[in-house]
């Protein structure tokens, strides 16, 4: 089913079942990103949004706004919770100094090796109902996962193996990912990631976990910075898609319900469209010979996973909703045989 597709049957199944639904706008929202204007996933996010302004039959409206439109990117949760902004779209890793649980939820460093992993484990693991325990404390609601995939380190400097990572100044998302990497001998820079091409450029920083490969080569990260990882092995965070729980409440149940869905197919379209544009991105990579793309061998990337995962068990020790992340992670990924028993 396409997108287009996807908006028209929702709305007119929408307006069969509910009489007078294809009215005046009823609501309008203002959801902001965490990826600058021009980015790939915002471009995609702004798509999202006109679906459920079609699939709503005109009833919702959201406008989503770039990075730092309204609040810095670190503060969009609060500035949720007091209606100053009606939902975000963004990694809950910038949460963690709130609770710890939001970075090992929103990227559990080591634990995926594609995004459908984690929106099966968010769907189906137990992810989703943990994520909105956790948020209604915080006068949120949790709608539903999105990915932008598995990503790609950029590097100045070669990157072959963990070894190569000592001392390396590098930009990761603060909690469980700077942790993990701290582990393994870099020492991690917290930046926004509207900031990561110039301090590469002016060399604040050696390298960046920064998001997937066609993004990164989109924006020119690969041309200062030649040394690309690919695939990851790191990093896969969740893009949550939340608002505020009082607006939420006030919904209906049919537009609560689509917009359940809507995010689903954020979700599905995001997913295999930058999956899609990986694939170019590295055949154009590999025939420049100003880039060399590193692969890391299945060994390097085995001590990468066990260092990730030695910190897994710090970070549960440290909050309550931590540990239920720890729990549930660690029992799904053993039940489908990710993790040894």
């Amino acid at each position: 089913m396409t997108n287009r597709t996807f908006a028209t049957v929702v709305a007119v199944t929408l307006a069969a079942l509910v009489p007078g639904m294809a009215g005046a706008q009823e609501y309008q929202w203002k959801f902001q990103s965490s990826d600058p204007a021009g980015n790939p996933n915002y471009i995609l996010e702004q798509e999202w949004a006109e679906r459920v302004r079609e699939a709503s039959g005109g009833r919702i409206e959201i406008e989503v706004m770039p990075v730092g439109s309204i609040v810095e990117y670190n503060e969009t949760q609060d500035a949720v919770a007091a209606g100053i902004l009606d939902g975000h779209l963004t990694d809950p890793s910038y949460f963690t100094g709130k609770d710890p649980a939001f970075g090992f939820l929103g990227n559990p460093v080591g634990a995926w090796s594609d995004p459908f992993e984690m929106l099966r484990f968010m769907k189906y693991g137990g992810g989703t109902e943990l994520m909105r325990d956790i948020q209604d404390d915080y006068g949120l609601f949790f709608i539903g996962p999105s990915a932008a995939g598995l990503e790609s380190l950029v590097s100045k400097v070669p990157l072959d193996g963990v070894a190569d990572l000592k001392g390396l100044k590098l930009r990761a998302p603060e909690g469980l990912v700077q942790e993990v990497f701290a582990a393994a001998g870099a020492a991690p820079v917290n930046l926004p990631g509207s900031e990561v091409f110039t301090s590469l450029d002016k060399g604040v920083i050696d390298a960046a976990d920064y998001t997937v490969f066609s993004t990164n080569a989109a924006q020119g990260l690969n041309d200062i910075a030649p040394h690309p990882v690919q695939p990851g092995f790191h990093s896969l965070p969740m893009i949550e898609v939340s608002m505020n729980l009082d607006t939420w409440n006030g919904l209906p149940d049919e537009l609560k319900a689509l917009m359940e869905v809507a995010v689903g197919d954020l979700a599905n379209d995001m997913v295999n469209q930058l999956i899609m544009r990986d694939q170019q991105a590295v055949a154009e990579a590999r025939a420049n010979p100003e880039i060399t793309v590193h692969d890391w061998s299945q060994e390097e990337r085995a001590k990468m996973r066990e260092i990730a995962v030695g910190q897994w068990s710090k970070v549960a020790a440290r909050s309550e909703n931590a540990q239920k992340v720890y729990d549930t992670l660690t029992g799904y990924l053993k039940s489908q045989g990710l993790v040894a028993q």
